[in-house]
Order: C-alpha cells, then structure tokens, then sequence
C-alpha cells in the first residue's frame, strides 16, 4: 500500500506532462501573471503618468514601446494595465464559478422543483444578450472600478459554470457509490461533500477557466466601448484611448498593438489551459490523444 501513492501520482505526472495543450496554456498563462505581477515592481510607475515624457515618441531604448499622446510611457502603462485586466476576469471567474457551483449542485442534486426552478432561470438568462446588460449596468456607473467592474461581469459570468456543473451533477448522482453510500445511511451533506464534490474539482477547474475567458472577453468589450474604469489603467482602456485619440490613423502603432498583443496571449493561453483541462476530464478525448 506504501507504495500505490507514489505510483499513482508518477501516473498523473506523466499524465499531464504528456498533455501538450495544458502544457503550452500553462507556460503562456504563468509568463503573463509573472510579467503583469511581478513587472510593476521592476519598472518606474510614474512614467505611466499624464505628461511624464515627451509624447508621441516612437520606441527607443529610453522607451522601448514609445510614448502616447498624453506622455506616457506605453510599456510601463502595458505592465500596470495587464494585473488589472487579469484581476478583473479572475475575480469575475471565481464569483460565477462559485455562484455557478452553488446552483448547479443544488439544481443537479436536488432534483425535483428545486432543479426546475434553477434550470428555467438559467436558460431565460442564457438567451438574454450579455453585452446588452453589461453595457446598460455599466453606463449607470458614476465611478467605475477594477473591483467594481469585477463584479458587474460576474453577475452574468454564472451562467455556463450552472449548466456545466448541473450536468455533471446529475450524472454522478446516479453513480452506484452515491447510492450505496445513502443505503448506509449517510447523510446528504455529507454526500456532497465528501462523494460529489470531490469528483466535480475536475471539471470546476476546466469551467473556471472558460468563465475567465469569457470575463476577460466582456472586460475587454465594455473597456472598448468607453465603459471601463477610467483613471485607472487596463489593457481594454489602452485600446479605448489609442481609438480615442485616433491611434491607427495617425499611424502611431506601438500605443494600439503591444495591449492587443497581450489579449491574444491570454486568449491562446486560456484555449490551450482548458483544451487541456478538457482532455484530462475527458476520458474520450485522452484515449484519442
């Protein structure tokens, strides 16, 4: 028995450096949290200021991504603005994730009105366009927030994380150990906790980082329109005032280019992390990969 341990987490090792995809999503993923959360403590924040430098100047070694038209310095401005954005859509994903897993347990578990209930909700806001609502909340805001934007995203961000894990639940409610497990007695609670749950965590984990992916996508999409926090820096603001400003017709590329390449990175970075999630959960997919 000493053994099996060891044994069995040399097979998960294995397991996962073999998967590619979450492999190549984690890397990316983790460089992006190192750069936008240890990058602010390397870099000179004041440059990131209205009038810190000479504005409208093209990268150099003084400024390696140039400057905008207010002076600031757009690489320090793209390191202050990336933990924010990444704050934004983590914050979201954990509120739905955790709201999303409440209802989909009690939906899927419970059964009977309680799941009728949650599953007629959750499909009426399913079809509801969720930029419609964002943009309406948002444009009723007087001071927006990072927090604050957080949780307006996370008040739609339930949804899917709902409907995955009620799925789920209601698969392994019927699972010949749940039921032998009532048999003797246990309660439900304790069923929840110690049977259900447990097996959930791979699939929370896969739903949590779509929810992310698709906070950070809404973040971006509100920001863009004018609708994020505006004295405070984000990767969408920086697109929302290069627009603004007239960036692309002016020809002045490193100010738009650098935030959307760090979008596309999280995007990739989040694609790779839950196609990987997907295939270790999976068990059709592992079997063809």
């Amino acid at each position: 028995m000493s053994t099996m341990a060891p044994k069995m987490a040399g097979v998960r090792l294995r397991r996962l450096q073999s998967n590619s995809y979450l492999v190549v999503g984690l890397t990316i993923m983790i460089a992006l949290l190192l750069f936008g959360f240890v990058g602010p403590l390397l870099v000179d924040q004041d440059a990131a200021n209205v009038g810190a430098n000479l504005p409208k100047q093209p990268p150099s070694t003084e400024h390696w991504l140039g400057t905008d038209t207010q002076g600031r310095d757009v690489f320090t401005t793209l390191v202050l603005a990336t933990p924010r954005t990444l704050i934004i859509g983590l914050v979201a994903g954990a509120l739905g994730v955790g709201i999303g897993l409440l209802l989909g347990l009690s939906s899927g578990y419970l059964g009977g009105p309680v799941d009728t209930s949650i599953r007629i909700i959750a499909d009426v806001f399913m079809t509801i366009p969720a930029i419609a609502i964002l943009v309406v909340v948002a444009t009723n805001v007087r001071s927006m927030t990072v927090w604050l934007m957080a949780l307006i995203i996370a008040m739609l961000a339930w949804r899917l994380p709902t409907r995955a894990l009620r799925s789920q639940t209601l698969s392994l409610r019927e699972r010949a150990y749940i039921q032998i497990a009532k048999l003797n007695g246990v309660g439900e609670f304790e069923i929840i906790v110690k049977e259900v749950l447990p097996n959930l965590f791979p699939y929370i984990a896969a739903t949590f980082v779509a929810t992310v992916s698709w906070a950070i996508l809404a973040t971006v999409g509100l920001e863009a329109l004018g609708l994020g926090p505006q004295n405070e820096l984000t990767l969408g603001m920086m697109i929302y005032w290069a627009q603004f400003y007239g960036a692309i017709l002016r020809g002045f590329w490193w100010w738009w280019a650098p935030p959307i390449i760090v979008i596309v990175l999280i995007f990739v970075g989040l694609f790779f992390t839950s196609a990987g999630m997907d295939q270790l959960v999976n068990t059709r997919l592992r079997r063809v990969a």
